[in-house]
């Protein structure tokens, strides 16, 4: 299978924060890796904006130093070429300064996008200066980062700090989760293909479970870690976002819109779980590592570092079927996932087989990007009936062509800005839907007083959690699994074909 590359037509994209470690570890990096692709054309121009005092060669300095620490093995032939392409202008956000020469430099007849790499405080400052100084027209593309708000009400302001200078339709709010090709491609198993969607329901599905485990504290984002948690932090977003594609009704047709329709849909019918039905947690010290509240510096710290919780879905396909979230850090392994588990066979054919088997479909994000669909066979070889559980593997890196690599999320979700296709990008109504579903869930917890339980480091978090699901008989994946499914399959069948023999 080979990727195909399709350029785009030359634009100016101006990062604000151009300096700052988003820029440096993620959004230039991706930009070159889409130049050496081939897809951004010669008349493309970045250019850098912040309130560093440097020139244009302290600004490509400063790319080559962040492609040294952060993007080491990545091809240098062509930076030099890259590098041309890039200028730098000293803007002050909340002033004057920087901002006719930047009026003077932007284009006004090739696409022009604004990457607001720089905290949603400065959002509103932005814009406004962009309108003032007639740098923007009903063509331009603003990019914002999460996090979009704290709680509905500052959502719903950003919004409206937004709105007050562009449509709808120029609002690119990104979340890089959605730019992963295996997230892209759950859409393209369940709506290409005839063999899912008839099984994608209640009656088929027995339970939905989607792990985030980190392995790293909070890593010096302790100041802003410490004010928001692993609810807003990553539930009310990257995980929301994965039970939206996992839950949505097909689109009629594959568009920025529609799609976000059937998401919002999903969003609305989310149920509140009841206080029992979630589990907050926060790291202890060990292994070598200080504790949560030693990261924050702050030994009264309530803030959860992890957080798993069971909701259902409220509507006719997806009725009783329980989805378990789960997200934490300094856990035992770097590793996300989707588990689709199909319900068991009504009656058990074969003698001898034991605990009833699932079918389980596994859509993993991290590491080794690859969809697995465990079925159960024969084991070769004679001595009876005898059955195993084996994944029928899609893992991405071995289906391309070798020297084929899969773009990183942001390359994908750039680009798509540069295309005008918003169709993974999140819509005003969703995020303050995601908000609207996440708030109460905070307030509860806020009024009783909980406080997170503590885990060890290197742990799958609190124990609490797994009893969140001991209550409906089931248990949680390992999330040490999650991390062998890419080469289980030929492992497996490689020994019980030595065992045959």
């Amino acid at each position: 299978m080979a990727s195909r590359t399709i350029p785009v037509d030359p634009f100016d994209l101006v990062i604000f924060g151009g300096t700052g470690d988003l820029a440096r570890r993620k959004v230039i990096p991706s930009i070159y890796r889409r130049f050496l692709a081939g897809q951004v054309p010669d008349g493309a121009r970045l250019i850098g904006a912040a309130r560093s005092d440097l020139d244009d060669d302290g600004f490509r300095d400063m790319i080559r130093e962040a492609m040294d620490e952060f993007e080491p093995d990545t091809d240098r032939s062509r930076l030099d070429e890259f590098l041309a392409l890039t200028c730098y202008i000293p803007v002050d956000a909340r002033g004057d300064m920087g901002w006719e020469t930047l009026k003077k430099v932007v284009r006004g007849d090739v696409i022009s996008a604004f990457y607001f790499s720089v905290g949603p405080s400065l959002f509103g400052d932005l814009a406004e200066h962009l309108h003032a100084h007639e740098i923007i027209d009903g063509t331009s593309r603003v990019i914002v980062e999460k996090p979009f708000g704290h709680d509905l009400e500052s959502a719903k302001a950003l919004n409206a700090q937004l709105r007050a200078y562009f449509e709808e339709r120029q609002i690119y709010r990104i979340d890089h989760y959605l730019g992963k090709e295996t997230v892209q491609n759950l859409m393209a198993v369940r709506f290409a293909n005839v063999l899912f969607e008839p099984l994608w329901n209640s009656n088929y599905v027995d339970h939905i479970q989607i792990t985030v485990a980190e392995t790293i504290g909070v890593e010096g984002r302790g100041g802003y870690y410490d004010a928001s948690g692993a609810m807003r932090d990553m539930i009310q977003n990257h995980l929301m976002q994965l039970v939206c594609l996992i839950a949505m009704e097909p689109p009629n047709r594959f568009e920025a819109d529609p799609v976000r329709d059937e998401k919002l849909k999903v969003i609305h019918a989310l149920t509140q779980p009841e206080p029992h039905q979630v589990v907050r947690g926060q790291y202890e010290a060990g292994n070598g590592h200080a504790s949560y509240r030693e990261d924050v510096e702050d030994d009264r710290s309530r803030t959860e570092s992890y957080v798993a919780l069971r909701t259902t879905i409220d509507n006719w396909r997806w009725a009783g079927t329980p989805i378990y979230m789960r997200t934490g850090k300094r856990l035992s392994a770097k590793a996300s996932e989707i588990a689709v588990y199909f319900k068991a066979p009504p009656h058990a054919v074969f003698e001898d087989e034991g605990a009833r088997r699932q079918n389980v479909l596994t859509i993993r994000l991290q590491p080794n990007e690859g969809i697995t669909l465990d079925v159960t066979i024969k084991e070769p070889g004679p001595g009876g009936m005898r059955l195993a559980d084996v994944p029928l593997d899609m893992t991405f890196a071995e289906a391309l062509e070798e020297g084929t690599e899969v773009p990183e999320a942001y390359e994908r979700l750039i680009m798509d800005v540069m295309r005008g296709n918003q169709t993974l990008f999140m819509r005003g109504d969703e995020v303050e839907a995601a908000w609207a579903w996440a708030d109460p869930i905070i307030a509860s917890w806020t009024a009783r007083g909980d406080m997170p339980k503590p885990y060890e480091p290197g742990t799958a978090g609190p124990s609490d959690a797994d009893t969140l699901l001991r209550r409906d008989g089931r248990h949680w994946r390992s999330i040490g699994d999650i991390r062998k499914d890419a080469g289980r399959a030929e492992a497996e069948l490689k020994a019980m074909q030595e065992a045959a023999e």
